[in-house]
């Protein structure tokens, strides 16, 4: 069964022909260092930027000490974010004004806060979500539009609100821990294409027969 090209920065194709450029296959666009994308992890947005970089993480500077970490197959709408460490104002003073970023010889040396943020696989960040320094994501959850998440999200947790709460859990717990052993976004692409009418049905048996 046909697979998505993870090579292909736009991977839609309409049926006049056309490829949507409002969809893009994360790794082909993303060139930065600290910013760490898995295969056939996309993000849509109604305005394309040309800095997909930038546009999602606008505080992941290049020279920071954090990472922001996405793995494989997640989905990522419009209007999210992710505010990473580099936006965090040290709180140890008598304020919080970041005088030092003023002098160019102490702004290389600025980063109180150097939380690594680190997304799951198969996890979907709906629209207009926010998600905060350190924040780690555990695979398979799904974080709702307008959710503001912090800490430590459980794999395949719900997550709505602000402040983000889990709200439910997709699956019962011997579920999720066999599709957390089972890891099926790590298996070859033909074997993915094979498992693909299990994964989209709902049958855990199946794919655990295909595994």
């Amino acid at each position: 069964m046909h697979m998505p090209d993870p090579t292909r920065r736009t991977p839609i194709t309409l049926p006049d022909g056309s490829e949507h450029p409002g969809t893009v296959m994360l790794s082909q666009v993303i060139d930065q260092q600290n910013f760490k994308v898995g295969d056939y992890t996309y993000a849509s947005d109604f305005d394309p930027p040309q800095d997909w970089a930038n546009h999602l993480a606008p505080y992941l500077f290049p020279n920071g000490g954090e990472q922001l970490v996405i793995g494989r197959f997640c989905q990522i709408a419009h209007g999210a974010r992710f505010l990473t460490a580099g936006a965090n104002h040290a709180m140890d003073g008598l304020t919080c004004y970041p005088f030092p970023i003023f002098d160019a010889a102490q702004i290389g040396a600025l980063q109180p806060d150097t939380r690594d943020t680190v997304i799951g696989h198969d996890v979907w960040i709906g629209y207009g979500a926010l998600i905060l320094p350190g924040a780690q994501i555990g695979n398979g959850a799904i974080i709702g539009a307008g959710a503001v998440v912090r800490g430590t999200i459980p794999p395949y947790a719900v997550v709505t609100g602000n402040p983000g709460k889990v709200a439910r859990y997709r699956f019962r717990q011997a579920q999720i821990d066999q599709l957390q052993t089972l890891q099926w976004w790590h298996w070859p692409a033909d074997q993915i294409a094979a498992a693909r009418p299990a994964l989209l049905s709902g049958d855990l048996d199946a794919l655990q027969h295909l595994s």
